[in-house]
Order: C-alpha cells, then structure tokens, then sequence
C-alpha cells in the first residue's frame, strides 16, 4: 500500500467515524440529557487529548487575553452548542434527516463568512449554497413525526442551529492572533467545553433519573474513538495527502450517517433523504473544487485544512 493510498484510508475511517457520532448521539438522546451527555463526553475525550500532548511534546503556547476570550467563544459555540444541540434535535427527528443536514457544514460556514465576513461569493459558491439549501429542504419538510411533523420539524431546525454553531467556531478560529496546533486546539476546547457544560448538567440532575447504560456506552464510544482516535486518524491522513484531497472525503460524513441510520437503527431511508444527500454531496464537492482552482489560498496555519474543508476537517476532528 503506497503513502498516498495509506493517508486515502485513514481520512475516509475518519469521517465514517464521524458519521457515526449523529447515530451515536441519537442513542445518548434517548436516555442522557444534552448537558450531561456533553459533559461526560468532554470528561472521558480529555484525558485521551493529554496523553497525546504528552507522546507528541506538543505544548500550549502563551495565549494573549484577545485570543483567550476567542477560544471560550469557539469552545461555547463549536463544542458545547454544537453537541447539546445536535443531541436535543435528535429528540425528534431521526439520524438520517441529521446526518444530511451535518453534512452541509462546509458550505454553511462559507455562507457565514460571506455574512459576517462580507466576503464577495462567486457563482460556483453561490450554486453550493443552493444545492445544499434545497438538500436540507428535502429533510426538512414536515413529515411522518409523531405530532403530525411538527416534532420532525423543529428537531432538524436544532440540528441546522448545531451547523451554524460548528460554523461560527470556524470563523472564530479564523480570528485568532496566533493559531493553535490541531492537537493543541482540541485539547482546549476539550477542556473549556467541560468546564461549560458542568453546572447546565447540574442542573439537569441526572442522578435523579438514572443513566441508563446504552447512553452511557455511547457517550464513551463517541468520546473516544470519534473524537480522540478520529482526530489520530484525520491527521495522520491528511499528513499523506494535499489538503485538497483530504477536503473530499468530508463528503463522507453524510453518507456514513444514512447509511449506519438505516443499517444500525432500522431507520426507513425514503427518496427525501437520498435526494437530500444527493445535493449535500455535489455541494461539498463542488465547494472544495473551487477552493482548489481558487488563486488565493487559505492563510497558513498549523492545521493544513482548506476553506472547504471541516473543523475537525478541524471542525470535523475537534468536535466530533
């Protein structure tokens, strides 16, 4: 097996691990609070990424107070926001319906930088915003839920509200003074993400319903192979490959959730899914496509994602 062929594998694992963090979190739904199950999975992951630093010698930099309020902002947002709300929206609707909307992050983190950024789009990006806007209306459409679809309905507005967290917390790192190494990074939110999530989980007073070991087991897997060995695996293959080519595979992030949707939970998977993922894939392909034939690069940082990539591409292996 060639290097190239050996970093082509470790990204594809990584992102089907990633698809299966929407099943798993569809288990943790069911029996965990969000807040509990955000701080359990941040608890578990932290000691992961600490022995990492500690076999890598990778050490946090002086962090500036500018820089210090960003990472709390990027840790609230992209790590707290995101899996509270990815995991109330999985409440009510199914994994399938999340899966396709998960997988619009890169271009709904374009469209924020465009909104917020004021950055000028061009047609192809333009094009990728309206495959993957019409990909989500094919979920998104009010259907077979238990109250008549209304349920179905606001679940995956909850889940578009954990994208466009894991989109701000892209462009938030995009504001940093002085990037962070990967590891680094995650190992922060990690951290920042525990201490936010501990007092809301208080609050929640799990101990008062129990926990229920299905929603345990998952917490620990998701904490620890998609997020710890996931981040492993990200990195060790986009160190073999461009990052143009790691950009790609993120499109596997939606596929892996149907499929595992259907495979693991018996969920039906109906013509509005394979439309919608259908739309999230050309969307995210044909972004990445730009971003490579684009004469301007992405700035140069510690991490070799593109503009089209996730977060833990970082956005991808930080939080998932």
């Amino acid at each position: 097996m060639s290097d190239k062929t050996e970093g082509y594998f470790y990204l594809a694992l990584a992102m089907i691990l990633v698809g299966s963090t929407v099943i798993a979190s569809k288990v943790i739904a069911a029996g965990l609070p969000p807040f509990t199950a955000t701080a359990l999975r941040f608890a578990i992951a932290l000691p992961g990424f600490l022995l990492l630093m500690k076999l890598t010698g990778t050490r946090l930099p002086a962090i500036g107070r500018g820089d210090r309020l960003l990472l709390v902002l990027q840790a609230v947002a992209g790590s707290v926001g995101y899996t509270t709300l990815l995991i109330s929206g999985l409440r009510m609707t199914s994994a399938a319906d999340a899966g396709v909307i998960i997988g619009t992050l890169p271009v709904v983190s374009a469209l924020v930088s465009i909104v917020v950024l004021k950055e000028r789009p061009g047609v192809a990006l333009l094009l990728a915003i309206g495959l993957a806007t019409a990909g989500v209306v094919a979920v998104a459409v009010p259907g077979e839920g238990a109250d008549g679809g209304r349920g179905t309905w606001l679940g995956n507005a909850l889940v578009m509200g954990a994208v466009v967290c894991e989109s701000l917390f892209i462009l938030l790192n995009k504001r940093l003074r002085q990037p962070l190494q990967p590891l680094a990074l995650s190992t922060v939110m990690t951290a920042i993400g525990l201490v936010a999530s501990i007092v809301p989980a208080l609050f929640e007073a799990p101990w008062r319903h129990g926990l229920p070991s299905g929603a345990l087991v998952a917490v620990l897997y998701y904490a620890l192979v998609p997020t710890v060995a996931g981040f492993v695996l990200w990195y060790a293959g986009s160190a073999r490959t461009s990052g143009t080519e790691a950009s790609l595979f993120t499109a596997l992030a939606p596929i892996s959730a149907v499929a595992m949707a259907f495979l693991l939970l018996g969920e039906p998977v109906g013509a509005s899914q394979l439309i919608g993922i259908g739309c999230v894939v050309v969307a995210v392909l044909s972004l990445v496509l730009v971003g490579r034939r684009s004469p301007a690069g992405p700035r140069k940082s510690a991490c070799r994602k593109t503009t089209a990539c996730r977060k833990h591409a970082c956005g991808l292996a930080e939080r998932s």
